[in-house]
């Protein structure tokens, strides 16, 4: 994600990078905005340091309670997943009683199952069961996961009623899909006041 990242800021035509770097921080983090994909252990490091905006995709970690820099952390960058969060809530609430299962795919190589992004999906929506078989109680969301090949990640939401089911779904082809929304937070989250942010924000969810 980090060189990716790198290429959407070297293509685009309003941003300048000020500095890049592997495992260790600089010195100096003087910038407008800091975009970082690490480690828990270093993102923690990095807020304690920063002294400007933080956009963050690192996953597996536990933010602070308090902030005194803006920060926007995100499982997913997807600007159409930001988008589906929001059409999933809609029709969970516009249709209460109705069933949520979510199907989550991703590459073999993956580590967590289920996705970040299918918790964040149904969050709130419901107690969530992860891959169980057989009846579910009132209420409770079913998460399953696909591991396989090379696939870069899909998320289908299913609302099941009496005589209907009603299908939303996001597809991603290419990880550079995620670099792009990283950068187009990166932009949006300067001057913003010191707190925590959603992807959903930007696009004004």
């Amino acid at each position: 994600m980090g060189r990716l990242v790198l290429a959407e800021i070297e293509a685009a035509d309003d941003i300048t990078l000020a500095w890049a770097c592997g495992k260790d921080l600089p010195g100096d983090l003087d910038a407008d905005v800091i975009v970082d994909f690490s480690t828990p252990d270093g993102l923690l490091h990095l807020l304690e340091r920063a002294p400007c905006p933080v956009v963050s995709g690192t996953t597996g970690v536990v933010l602070p309670t308090v902030t005194t820099i803006p920060v926007l952390h995100a499982a997913n960058f997807s600007l159409g997943v930001a988008v589906l969060a929001r059409l999933v809530r809609d029709a969970a609430a516009a249709l209460p009683g109705y069933d949520l299962e979510v199907v989550e795919l991703h590459h073999k190589h993956k580590r967590d199952a289920p996705s970040g992004t299918a918790l964040r999906l149904v969050e709130g929506l419901g107690p969530q069961v992860s891959g169980r078989i057989g009846a579910r109680a009132p209420g409770e969301v079913g998460l399953h996961a696909v591991r396989g090949g090379d696939i870069v990640g899909e998320h289908r939401v299913y609302l099941c009623g009496p005589g209907e089911r009603i299908e939303l779904a996001h597809v991603a082809t290419h990880r550079g899909l995620f670099a792009a929304g990283a950068v187009a937070a990166a932009r949006w989250i300067v001057q913003k006041p010191a707190g925590f942010y959603r992807i959903e924000d930007v696009i004004g969810g």
